[in-house]
C-alpha cells in the first residue's frame, strides 16, 4: 500500500542556503515516524514543505497515493492534518477554550447562533475532555494563555492539534517545556494517538523518547533524508553516529526501508 503522506525529492533555498537537498519522507496511517537531525539538518523546513507553510523549489508531495500540491496550512487542515510548532501559535489574549476552538467555533442552535452566538458550554466540554486524557495540568480555562507558564501554553497546544487531526499529526519538540509528568502523558498520548490510526510525525531531540514511541526514525542531514532506521533494535548510538555521518557503514546495513 502506499504511505498516507510522501514527500519525493524536495528542495528549497533561502539565499545561497539550501535547506531541503532533494528530500524524501513517507509516513503509513497509525504509524510513529520520527524526523531528527542536528540543528539546521532540514527538519522543520521538511515539516512546513509537508503542512502548506512553505512552497519549495522542486520535488512532489503525495497523499494516500496520490500527487497534491498543499498551498495553505488551512488545506492541509480539511485533510486532516494538525501541526504543533515550537512557537506554538497561540493567541496570547485568548483562554484555552478559545484557542482550541480559534477559528472552529460551534455556534449555538438555532437563532442564536445565526445572531453570532457561540456554544460556549460544549466547547468547554471538549476542551475538558481533551486535557484529561493529556493528563494536563492547565489551572484555568477562562485566564489568558499569555498568563500561562510555557508549559501550560504546551499542553494547550498539544490537545488543540490532537483533537482535530485525524490522519497526520506533526509535534515538534512537544515535551521540551514539559515536566516530568507531563512529558509522560504526551508519550503515553502519542501512543494512543497511533493506535487510533492516526500518523503522527515526532521531532524530538530526546534519543530515548524517539526509541520509546516511534516505529521508525527518519534522520535528516545537511537537508536531506540520510538514513531510516527501524526503532527496534536500534540504539541512540547508531541514531546520533547517521545524525552525525559517523556511522554511515552501520547504516547502510540497516537502513533497507531508507
Amino acid at each position: 500500500m502506499a504511505p498516507l503522506l510522501e514527500a519525493r525529492g524536495l528542495s528549497r533555498s533561502f539565499g545561497h542556503v539550501r535547506a531541503l537537498d532533494n528530500a524524501s519522507f513517507d509516513i503509513d496511517a497509525g504509524e510513529v515516524v520520527a524526523l531528527i537531525g542536528d540543528n539546521g539538518a532540514g527538519k522543520s523546513t521538511m515539516v512546513k514543505a509537508l503542512t502548506g507553510n512553505l512552497d519549495v523549489d522542486s520535488g512532489e508531495l503525495l497523499y494516500d497515493g496520490r500527487p497534491i500540491a498543499i498551498t495553505s496550512p488551512q488545506q492541509a487542515s480539511a485533510l486532516g492534518m494538525e501541526v504543533v510548532y515550537q512557537d506554538l501559535a497561540l493567541a496570547p489574549h485568548l483562554n484555552p477554550v478559545q484557542n482550541m476552538f480559534l477559528g472552529r467555533e460551534i455556534p449555538r442552535r438555532g437563532l442564536l447562533g445565526k445572531l453570532g452566538f457561540m456554544d460556549d458550554k460544549t466547547m468547554r466540554a471538549r476542551a475538558e475532555q481533551g486535557f484529561r486524557e493529556l493528563g494536563g495540568t492547565v489551572r484555568s480555562l477562562t485566564a489568558q494563555v499569555g498568563a500561562m507558564s510555557g508549559g501550560q501554553r504546551q499542553q494547550i497546544a498539544i490537545v488543540r492539534a490532537i483533537s482535530w487531526a485525524d490522519k497526520v499529526v506533526f509535534l515538534d519538540e512537544p515535551t521540551a517545556a514539559l515536566g516530568v509528568v507531563q512529558t509522560r502523558n504526551v508519550l503515553d498520548t502519542i501512543k494512543r494517538v497511533r493506535d487510533k490510526g492516526i500518523a503522527v510525525v515526532l521531532i524530538s531531540h530526546s534519543m530515548p523518547h524517539v526509541l520509546e514511541v516511534a516505529d521508525r526514525v527518519q534522520v535528516m542531514r545537511l537537508g536531506t533524508r540520510v538514513a531510516t532506521l527501524k526503532s527496534a533494535g536500534t540504539s541512540v548510538e547508531e541514531l546520533v553516529g547517521a545524525m552525525t555521518g559517523a556511522l554511515d557503514s552501520t547504516i547502510t546495513r540497516k537502513e533497507g526501508v531508507s
